[in-house]
């Protein structure tokens, strides 16, 4: 049995050997997969090139600001004081494409959107008693001068589409002018107000309810947000500084938490432990009391196959084999977690020895809690940088036209130009129908830039996965660098090095570049290659192919999974590479083989610590959230005074909850390191000494007694403990 342990020892590599020059992370190293570093280098100028490229050619507000059919943006320029853009016949919007591709109905810029049913053919009876129509209602494109126009000549702009034959009460959403429609009765034929003469468009045909409904409802869908976010955001205005103090009241409960877990650790997971075996015992009892209730009652020895499937759940509740098969299943988990303790719980001791010995490290060097600002304060300016630059890169390009016919009837030779291509100071709309019109109907160019926006957006999304888990590298492995200073101090704090943080800062900077950015461009690719199946999937969505959406669906689970693994191979490749200062692919290789040799211990401290860490952040989110739900609400009596008037009192208590717990996980991330680093170090500690006077165990003596060891005195003779199987 013997030799198969030390095969399969072999198997993941030799265990690490005494060194007596180890003190710790070693200071005389090199530099790390310098190609790497060079090409990591190259990106980022390429990177940096694609913003220069973007903010030259791109211009957000055309994004912005809503466009008329001319190309001319509303609100801005020429048209700043017409913000609004007013679509001449809002039946023609009907359905999604009308957002994405744009409304085919003549639009101007306005400056207020109508606050009135109003028709042309009132003004068209004003005229025919002799009195003067209001010119004002007209609206009209902005080459006709209506004042002054004869009944014909109005009858003619309105049929060419030239000025709107109708208008009803609107809201400016986004920009755009959108029906605030009353309650009308379905179908109903529209009126003015004033005459009750029926709105009808160009062609003549009634403007009902439903019909502008139906034109309008999928861009009041996309714009009426709009109205919505604007008040969150007065909301959070109003409240910012009572956020502010939310998330400093959470990162002071975090720092507390943390600096008490060295003490309720072991109480946490123990109770944890027993509160889930005594609910599996309570499950297993209910399920028999509920199976001996049901042996007299008729029907309820039928098997769930005979039932099949319905939707009402609780017919199942009357079967004997339901509560047979959930007391089975209970049962089996209450057996599986009794071996568990029975014969993994050292390792659980070990585990929470760990957590214990983490909140020393954490709290011998403070200045871990603050360090993950530096990361975070950078993934903040280059997430605005990456969304600036798609920014600049979706708004860039000139303004496209393309011949347009008002008219859906109309089925001369000229109507067969819809779609081509035109150039507004030159379309002769002489030799076309009155209503064929250029018109405006997207940004873009035939350039090799414009060309190749999409793959400018892939290499620029690339450029955020690669650089933003390049910072969480590099911060891993500074702070791997600080805790296994400590780790590897033998008298602690006496000997723990000055300014240990700084130093891991310096070593990781100057001699490891190349090999994080290694490390972070392997879990960039398979990011992207997620996205990129993301896409995939959306493009399936309505296809019949079922086979495809199956596999699809696999490689989406395979890459999530591969994405974990990566993420959790790298962070202890981080660590090695911080304690010895190797390059990405011996350090990966070192801390795997550990990890393998060790693997029960993994798993035992891995699956408690994440526990602990989730029940830990959840807790302090709890508490917070709670917090500051009974403060908006007005039920902290004293405090009602300090209270603001919102809209949405829940906008800042979801802000300052999810707040929370980013700033509890940011945290706990500090502490999660720590045990992590501390483990790595432990399972090497193990490896290589024995705990004579020249090799003493670099341990605390708490996890020296969960493993039955000690540091031996200069001519004791060592005592064997726990057989070996901790």
């Amino acid at each position: 049995m013997a030799k198969d342990n030390e095969g399969e020892e072999k198997k993941y590599g030799d265990p690490a050997k005494f060194d007596p020059e180890f003190k710790g992370p070693i200071e005389n190293r090199s530099c790390t997969d310098i190609i790497c570093c060079l090409l990591f280098i190259i990106f980022i100028a390429g990177f940096v090139a694609v913003g220069i490229l973007a903010w030259v050619h791109g211009d957000p507000k055309l994004l912005l600001y809503p466009t008329d059919s001319q190309g001319n943006l509303c609100g801005n320029g020429n048209y700043a004081t017409k913000p609004n853009l007013h679509f001449f016949n809002l039946l023609d919007c009907a359905g999604f494409a009308s957002v994405l591709d744009g409304c085919p109905t003549p639009q101007v810029c306005v400056t207020a959107c109508p606050t009135e049913y109003w028709a042309y053919a009132i003004e068209l009876a004003k005229m025919a008693v002799n009195t003067d129509p209001d010119w004002d209602k007209f609206i009209c494109t902005y080459d006709v001068n209506i004042t002054g126009s004869t009944a014909d000549q109005i009858e003619q702009y309105v049929k060419d589409q030239k000025c709107a034959a109708y208008t009803v009460p609107s809201k400016a959403y986004g920009g755009r002018c959108i029906p605030s429609l009353v309650e009308t009765i379905a179908n109903t034929v529209l009126t003015t107000d004033v005459s009750n003469t029926p709105l009808v468009d160009s062609s003549g045909n009634n403007v009902t309810n439903d019909r502008i409904s139906a034109g309008t409802a999928a861009l009041a869908l996309v714009l009426s947000a709009q109205e919505v976010v604007q008040e969150i955001f007065t909301d959070m205005v109003s409240s910012w500084y009572l956020i502010l103090g939310g998330l400093g009241a959470a990162m002071v409960v975090s720092f507390i938490y943390i600096v008490i877990m060295r003490w309720i650790a072991g109480v946490m997971v123990w109770f944890t432990i027993f509160a889930v075996i005594v609910l599996n015992i309570f499950g297993i009892y209910y399920c028999y009391t509920q199976y001996v209730a049901l042996e007299n009652v008729s029907g309820a020895d039928s098997s769930i196959y005979d039932v099949g499937f319905t939707t009402n759940l609780s017919t199942y509740t009357k079967l004997q084999d339901t509560w047979l098969g959930i007391g089975i299943a209970l049962s089996v988990i209450l057996l599986i977690i009794l071996l568990i303790l029975i014969f993994l719980r050292n390792r659980i001791r070990i585990a929470i020895a760990l957590i214990k010995e983490s909140s020393r490290a954490v709290s011998n060097i403070m200045s871990t809690l603050f360090f993950p600002l530096i990361p975070w304060i950078l993934q903040i300016v280059l997430f605005a940088y990456w969304g600036a630059v798609a920014l600049f890169l979706a708004s860039s390009g000139q303004a496209q036209y393309e011949v347009q016919d008002y008219n859906s009837t109309n089925t001369s030779t000229a109507s067969n130009m819809t779609g081509q291509s035109c150039t507004p100071t030159s379309f002769d709309t002489s030799a076309v129908s009155s209503t064929v019109q250029c018109a405006f109907v997207k940004y873009g160019a035939t350039s090799l830039y414009y060309q190749n926006l999409f793959y400018l957006q892939i290499f620029n999304l690339f450029g955020l996965f690669w650089v933003m888990n390049f910072i969480v590298a590099l911060g891993q492995c500074t702070l791997a660098g600080a805790f296994a200073s400590y780790y590897w101090a033998f008298t602690k704090p006496k000997d723990i090095p000055t300014f240990p943080l700084t130093a891991s800062f310096g070593r990781s900077l100057r001699y490891h570049l190349g090999s994080l950015a290694f490390g972070s461009f392997i879990i960039a690719v398979v990011q992207i290659i997620r996205v990129m199946l993301e896409y995939v999937d959306h493009k399936l969505k309505d296809s019949e192919n079922r086979a495809a959406k199956f596999l699809l669906k696999c490689l989406k689970c395979c890459f999530w999974c591969l994405e974990k693994l990566l993420k959790f191979l790298n962070k202890n490749a981080y660590i090695m590479i911080a304690i010895y200062g190797k390059n990405f692919c011996v350090s990966a290789k070192k801390a795997f083989f550990l990890i393998m040799r060790n693997i029960l211990r993994v798993a035992a401290v891995t699956s408690v610590t994440n526990f602990l860490f989730l029940l830990s952040k959840l807790v302090v989110t709890g508490a917070i959230g709670t917090l500051s739900f009974y403060f908006f609400t007005g039920k902290i009596t004293f405090a009602t005074a300090y209270v603001p008037n919102l809209k949405y009192y829940m906008v800042p208590i979801i802000v300052v909850v999810i707040g929370a717990y980013m700033v509890a996980a940011c945290f706990f991330s500090v502490y999660n390191m720590a045990v992590d680093t501390l483990f790595l170090c432990f399972l090497e500690d193990l490896e290589r000494n024995d705990g004579s006077p020249e090799k003493p165990y670099y341990m605390s003596k708490e996890l020296m007694s969960i493993l039955g060891k000690k540091n031996r005195k200069e001519g004791e003779k060592e005592k064997k403990g726990c057989c070996g199987c901790c």
